[in-house]
């Protein structure tokens, strides 16, 4: 089925800022997967990747050529050749407009933002694109991401803490769920 809007998971840097290690490998090539199997696009925000390894399918290529996760990295590798991935530096003042509305996903929303996956869905049945923002490290993202963000979801309504990987599949899942209904 095709939608008006168009879904991006974007996963944001909270672990070692500088030093590309083995977690980071693991949820990119899991979140590769995850974006071929629901028909979403991926959005990578600072992390740290060699200079040398430029453009999205050479980053795909370094990543799939080490993990046996995601076909071996296959999916990731798939999504890139399609144009459905790339990455950039940290947001200063907010996230490239172009992938859509930011949306946090978090277990801890701010009732002011609070949204719910019924309503993101009917945001992209009405033509909008969001851009789901997944924070990677132990303490999510930092405050500053957080308040710059319009929507807060918490996939499970009830505020619990899910791992980062639970939570990317539990909101990938539950969106395309209401998408296809």
């Amino acid at each position: 089925m095709t939608l008006p809007g168009r879904v991006t998971i974007a996963l944001y840097n909270s672990y070692d800022p500088n030093k590309f290690r083995e977690p980071h490998r693991r949820v990119i090539a899991r979140t590769g997967g995850l974006a071929m199997a629901f028909d979403m696009n991926l959005a990578l925000f600072g992390f740290p990747i060699p200079d040398e390894v430029r453009t999205p399918v050479e980053i795909a290529g370094w990543v799939a050529d080490t993990t046996s996760i995601g076909g071996h990295g296959g999916y990731f590798m798939e999504l890139a050749e399609k144009g459905r991935f790339n990455r950039f530096p940290y947001p200063s003042k907010g996230f490239p407009p172009q992938l859509g509305e930011p949306i946090l996903t978090t277990s801890k929303p701010d009732e002011k933002k609070s949204t719910s996956v019924e309503k993101v869905a009917e945001m992209i049945r009405d033509g909008r694109s969001v851009l789901l923002v997944f924070g990677i490290g132990p303490h999510g993202v930092p405050k500053e991401i957080a308040s710059i963000t319009k929507y807060h979801m918490d996939v499970t309504g009830g505020r619990f803490s899910l791992e980062t990987c639970t939570a990317l599949g539990a909101v990938c899942g539950a969106l395309s769920s209401m998408l296809d209904q």
